[in-house]
C-alpha cells in the first residue's frame, strides 16, 4: 500500500469523489483486516463476532463519519476508534443478552501486550480507556491507536502530531496506569 496514493484517495473522497472511496477500500482492506485481528486477539472462544465482519462494520462507520481526512494515519487513527466502538458495543449486547445467566466474561488475553496483565472485558478495557481520558485525553488516544489500531510509534505520532519519542514514553506511562488499574478493578 502506497502512504501516498492513500492520502490522494482520501482527499479525494472529503471533496464528494465517491469513485475514490471505492478505490480506497481494496488498498485498505488488508491493514484493516491486520487492526481487527489484533484489536480481536485474546477474545473469547466463539466469540461472534469474526474480523471480518469487524472490518466491514467499521469501513461503514467511516464511510459515513464525514471526517476531513488528513492522511493515512489518520485515517488508521480514526478506523481503530471505530473497531473499538463496535467491539464495546458487542461486548454489551452479549452481556446484555446474558444478564444474569452467568455467561462466561470475554477475557482479552493482553490488554496492550502487557504481560502480566490481568484479563479484561472489551467493556472494562473500554470503561478504564475512558477514566484515563478523563485525566489524560493524550495518553488515551495513544493506547488506543496502539491497542486497537496496532499503529506503529511513527503512525501514532503523525496522528498525534507528536515525536515518536514522546509517543514511547506517553504509551510507557498509559501502559503502567492501566496495569494499575486492571489490576486494582478485580
Amino acid at each position: 500500500m502506497k502512504p501516498d496514493e492513500v492520502t490522494r484517495l482520501l482527499h479525494a473522497w472529503r471533496g464528494g469523489d465517491v469513485a475514490a472511496r471505492d478505490a480506497l477500500a481494496p488498498l485498505v482492506y488488508r491493514e484493516l483486516q491486520r487492526l481487527a485481528h489484533s484489536a480481536m486477539r485474546g477474545e473469547r472462544a466463539g466469540h461472534t463476532l469474526q474480523t471480518t465482519a469487524l472490518v466491514h462494520e467499521a469501513f461503514l462507520k467511516l464511510a459515513d463519519a464525514g471526517v476531513d481526512w488528513v492522511d493515512r494515519a489518520h485515517f488508521f487513527g480514526i478506523a481503530a476508534r471505530q473497531m473499538r466502538q463496535v467491539l464495546v458495543n458487542h461486548a454489551e449486547a452479549h452481556r446484555a443478552a446474558k444478564r444474569g445467566g452467568g455467561a462466561p466474561h470475554a477475557p482479552l488475553d493482553e490488554a496492550l501486550d502487557v504481560v502480566g496483565t490481568p484479563s479484561a472485558e472489551i467493556s472494562e478495557l473500554d470503561d478504564v480507556l475512558r477514566r484515563l481520558a478523563a485525566f489524560d485525553a493524550r495518553k488515551a488516544q495513544i493506547l488506543e491507536l496502539h491497542y486497537f489500531g496496532g499503529l506503529t510509534y511513527d503512525e501514532m505520532a503523525a496522528v498525534m502530531q507528536l515525536s515518536a519519542a514522546t509517543v514511547d514514553t506517553e504509551l510507557r506511562f498509559a501502559k503502567a496506569w492501566l496495569r494499575q488499574q486492571l489490576g486494582t478493578a478485580r
